[in-house]
């Protein structure tokens, strides 16, 4: 697995097993073959496509969503809405969504409750 610390610019598309310590300033896309350890924070979205395998222990931004044959569990803080269009969706007890958590088809479990989360800060971009 590759471990990546600091701070990326732009876009990001994963295709191998990656373990991310840092920032990513803009989307983020998890394609077949793709397993993504989220310990830092997006700003954008977050889309797990077919084949794709995510955890996510940080924050995103924007919204989620999960297709299918994917698998994605959520143990940290989402700022949007977690969408689950097909795959397999774990939301953790201690986990966060501001949005709405919508399952258009797929699995999805929620362990425990769900709390409400205080809103992300706003970003320079975002004012």
């Amino acid at each position: 697995m590759r471990e990546e610390r600091g701070q990326i610019a732009g876009d990001l598309v994963v295709n191998e097993s990656l373990e991310l310590w840092g920032n990513v300033g803009g989307n983020v896309t998890v394609v077949e073959g793709g397993k993504f350890y989220l310990r830092g924070s997006i700003l954008g979205n977050l889309i797990v496509q077919y084949g794709g395998r995510v955890h996510v222990y940080g924050q995103v931004h924007g919204d989620v969503t999960v297709f299918d044959n994917t698998k994605l569990i959520h143990s940290g803080h989402i700022g949007g809405d977690l969408i689950n269009d097909g795959g397999r969706l774990f939301i953790d007890r201690k986990a966060k969504v501001e949005g709405k958590i919508k399952t258009k088809s797929g699995e999805t479990k929620i362990e425990g409750t769900v709390s409400a989360a205080p809103p992300l800060p706003k970003l320079p971009r975002d004012e």
